[in-house]
């Protein structure tokens, strides 16, 4: 079974955390692609998305979002994939306005939330890598 994430940012502006999923992905041998969406500016692209992830292969979708962060619940609302929220401390309340907003997921729309900033950046990658592990043992 082949085993692909796929990493979606709010901004390009996000592209230092977005690199430390793609070097522990890469590390990790894990195969991904990686899209800039953003859930306020660009809704129904990342809807789109979201809905066709499945179909383009992917197992698991990292989403990264700083302030407001409606990124992560927005693609966990059009898809049946895991995903894999990161808060992200860009804002002036150094994420934790990312956080909350990831962490408070309603029923339905389940997020799995990582640490705020570069440390959730990269464990969201080594969570993917578990998942991977656990498709693989069945």
């Amino acid at each position: 079974m082949s085993f692909k994430v796929a990493i979606v940012a709010g901004s390009k502006s996000d592209e230092a955390y977005v690199k430390l999923a793609e070097e522990e992905l890469a590390a990790a041998g894990i195969a991904y692609e990686t899209h800039y969406l953003s859930a306020h500016r660009q809704p129904d692209e990342t809807a789109e998305f979201a809905k066709n992830a499945a179909g383009k292969g992917f197992k698991a979708i990292i989403a990264m979002a700083g302030y407001a962060a409606a990124l992560p619940g927005v693609v966990a609302a059009y898809t049946q994939l895991p995903v894999i929220g990161v808060p992200l401390d860009t804002s002036p309340l150094s994420g934790w306005d990312a956080l909350l907003s990831i962490v408070q997921m309603p029923k339905g729309v389940p997020v799995a939330t990582m640490s705020v900033g570069r440390a959730g950046a990269r464990n969201a990658a080594r969570f993917c890598q578990r998942l991977m592990q656990m498709c693989e043992r069945g």
